[in-house]
């Protein structure tokens, strides 16, 4: 151990821990001599003393002493700026008297008594200054270091800053703080004095009215802790008890309550968690000390996922007239970029289903995604197509056993934040904001207002469909991922030295060449096998039936003769993964394989080809509304049907059987064998009656030809089915003109 000149060396208790410990400081070394100078710094007038070098270095190695890792008058540091000119002008007063003692043969004044004494007598009497002066300004020196900032007048300690103070009884000495603005002029009473039983009533007020769920302000708090605790009795004001105050005058103010409550009563982590609630503290007013980006160390390291209804009402694809409400969100983001990683929207959820939609595109080829809706792109401007090695999620959809299978089947670590704890991934919370903000609000049917009261409704301006409403996310991702400039990002010191521009794309791309090692290729089959929601379907003569008339063909089912058999032996289930973002394909899950087998929507469905499968179910259920409908409309119709029949055939029975009876009696034997004979006597007269006269209105219509003239013309011969129509038509209008 080597010792220093300016070192503190604080000595230490048996047991190793400070016990009433002593400072001493070293302000001069005699290296060849093994002698060392020190002064204590906890003691008032005290001289320098000499030490030897190896006993202070052996206290040192054996634990009695240690060298003290702050300097006691580091805390009163100043620039020269900060001191004011009196205190400089006290300073180098003080400077000019002791300058000579620690000039040359300091060593001297130092340990000798005889000469110290001499010297401090001849500026004494020099200078008019007391000998104490002069002893205090040399102890002083020393024991700040050397410094002769030492010198400068300890002004900042004068008075009681910080401390508490407590008058005996309210109205003991004079009115102690600012006087009031306002006083009583007939009583010159300026209020009273604060005593500690006055602060233990405020205590008990704030606990009581204050900090409590109630939250009533402090304002309100001080005029109940006056009632409460500050009255002299009561009294039956309209059968009930009311406190009686004192004269203000002999009461604390609310100026006063303030100030006890801010100065020396307030702990802002108890109030808050007594007004709002643990949950709500750490939620809102709890202290951010870190930063998510420090949780990835690269690309992949670690994805937020999340989901939230949308902002906007949708329209239906297969019938725009219809609005079908709300669309759900799903977005992950990579942490260490800020890289929009996946997206899906849906009509279902929040729930697993939707999670492991977005999950599936989270691993999908982003050109062939974006294809799908017409939107042309390049790898590099979207390469995000890998499952990440942890998943930050918010309970909900990852918890329990479904999440179990994705750690087991995929190999990705799963992560919840507690519940209500939405700032614990506050990168995708704030994702959903700017999407908010710089999409869905301008777009027609959005939620960017509540309603009122005779406004128009932004439900009936809804006219985006789901297709369409998932090209526009897709242009707001790629335009996130490429434009959106990160200003508030913490580059470390790596990324400074490479000039990393903080867009998500560059920050992708400059993890991926120097923080490779975390994102993790899966193929797109044996995703979908494990994310890809379930769902058993018929084989039927027709076609693989997946429901609501939805039918499918495969490959292997046109070899194996799988539609031939189920007209033969009757229809069999089997298990498929379907992509409710699109019908068009649906894959058979081979047993004992992990292949998927597409199947393709059949012609008879092309109906719902391009939908969205909520969007057929929609449709389906609308269908079977208006069935409904027209169930009770038929019952209905039938009820009048069958009603006009009962009515006819009564009718019919009653005159038959009169005319039966006034016939007399008949046999049955002679009823039945004249049938053919009535037959034919009804077919003449229903021949009469139902026959077309030619009469002279038709011998009119068929005279009506061209005369004869000196020309020589064609002359075609009478038509006599035009006769009919005509002779007809007029028909007609008579008998509309009888009608009227």
């Amino acid at each position: 151990m080597t010792l220093c000149v300016n070192q503190v060396i604080e000595w230490l208790n048996a047991e190793g821990a400070s016990s009433a410990p002593r400072i001493e400081r070293t302000i001069w070394i005699d290296v060849a001599a093994g002698q060392v100078v020190t002064i204590e710094l906890t003691d008032r007038r005290v001289l320098p003393l000499l030490r030897q070098c190896d006993e202070i270095t052996l206290a040192i190695e054996t634990g009695v002493a240690r060298v003290a890792a702050i300097d006691p008058s580091v805390g009163r540091l100043r620039t020269e700026q900060e001191i004011p000119e009196r205190s400089r002008r006290r300073r180098d007063e003080a400077w000019e008297l002791i300058a000579p003692l620690v000039a040359d043969g300091a060593i001297e004044i130092m340990l000798s008594r005889k000469m110290r004494g001499k010297r401090i007598a001849e500026i004494a009497q020099q200078s008019g200054r007391s000998k104490s002066v002069i002893y205090g300004f040399l102890e002083r020196y020393w024991k700040g270091g050397g410094n002769r900032n030492a010198l400068l007048p300890n002004f900042d300690r004068c008075g009681g800053r910080g401390k508490r103070r407590l008058a005996d009884s309210p109205r003991a000495g004079p009115k102690r703080g600012s006087p009031k603005k306002y006083s009583d002029a007939a009583s010159g009473s300026e209020g009273i004095n604060i005593t500690a039983e006055i602060e233990r009533r405020f205590e008990r007020g704030i606990k009581r009215f204050y900090e409590t769920t109630d939250r009533l302000s402090l304002s309100q708090a001080f005029q109940r802790t006056l009632e409460t605790f500050f009255h002299r009795g009561f009294t039956i004001i309209n059968g009930a008890p009311t406190p009686i105050l004192p004269p203000a005058d002999e009461l604390p103010t609310e100026r006063q309550f303030r100030y006890w409550y801010e100065r020396a009563y307030r702990d802002v982590r108890r109030e808050k968690i007594a007004r709002y609630g643990e949950r709500e503290y750490q939620l809102r007013h709890r202290e951010t000390l870190g930063d998510s980006t420090q949780m990835a160390f690269g690309p992949g390291s670690l994805y937020q996922i999340d989901a939230t209804p949308a902002d906007i009402y949708l329209v239906s694809s297969l019938d725009r007239t219809r609005i079908i409400g709300r669309p759900v969100i799903y977005v992950c983001i990579d942490v260490f970029s800020r890289m929009i990683t996946g997206l899906c929207v849906t009509l279902e959820g929040p729930n697993w289903i939707g999670a492991m939609l977005a999950l599936d595109n989270v691993v999908s080829d982003k050109v062939a995604f974006c294809a799908e809706y017409g939107i042309t792109i390049q790898e590099e401007d979207w390469p995000c197509r890998h499952l990440p090695e942890g998943l930050l999620a918010d309970r909900g959809e990852f918890e329990g056993y479904q999440a179990d299978h994705l750690v087991n089947a995929l190999n990705v670590r799963v992560s919840n934040t507690p519940p209500y704890r939405a700032d614990w991934k506050g990168i995708i919370e704030r994702q959903f904001r700017v999407a908010n903000e710089k999409v869905i609000h301008f777009t027609p049917g959005a939620v960017n207002h509540p309603r009122v009261r005779g406004g128009a409704d932004y439900r009936l301006d809804a006219s985006l469909t789901l297709n369409e409403f998932r090209r526009l996310l897709i242009c707001y991702a790629l335009d996130h991922n490429q434009n959106h400039y990160l200003g508030w990002y913490r580059k470390d010191e790596w990324q400074v030295a490479d000039g990393v521009e903080c867009y998500p794309l560059e920050l992708w791309n400059w993890g991926l060449r120097n923080r490779a090692g975390h994102l993790r290729a899966l193929p797109s089959d044996l995703a979908r096998f494990h994310l890809l929601p379930r769902k058993n379907a018929m084989v039927t003569y027709r076609g693989i039936h997946l429901g609501r008339g939805l039918y499918y063909n495969c490959d292997l089912a046109q070899r194996e003769g799988w539609f031939a058999r189920a007209r033969d032996r009757g229809a069999w289930k089997v298990e498929v993964s379907y992509d409710p973002r699109a019908i068009e394909t649906i894959y058979l899950r081979l047993s004992g394989s992990p292949q998927l087998e597409p199947c393709r929507l059949l012609d008879v469905s092309r109906t719902f080809r391009g939908r969205d499968w909520h969007e057929v179910m929609d449709h389906f259920a609308r269908e079977k509304q208006l069935a409904a409908a027209a169930r009770d409309l038929g019952q209905q119709t039938q009820a009048a049907l069958n009603a006009q029949q009962d009515q006819i055939t009564s009718g019919a029975q009653e005159m038959t059987n009169a005319a039966r009876e006034a016939a007399g009696y008949r046999s049955k034997r002679s009823r039945i064998s004249g049938i053919l004979g009535n037959r034919r006597e009804e077919q003449l007269q229903e021949r009469e009656r139902q026959v077309w006269r030619l009469d002279a209105s038709l011998e009119e219509t068929v005279a009506e030809t061209p005369q004869e003239t000196g020309e020589e013309t064609y002359v075609p011969p009478a038509s006599y089915a035009e006769a009919l129509r005509k002779l007809r038509e007029r028909q007609w209008g008579q008998s509309k003109n009888d009608v009227e």
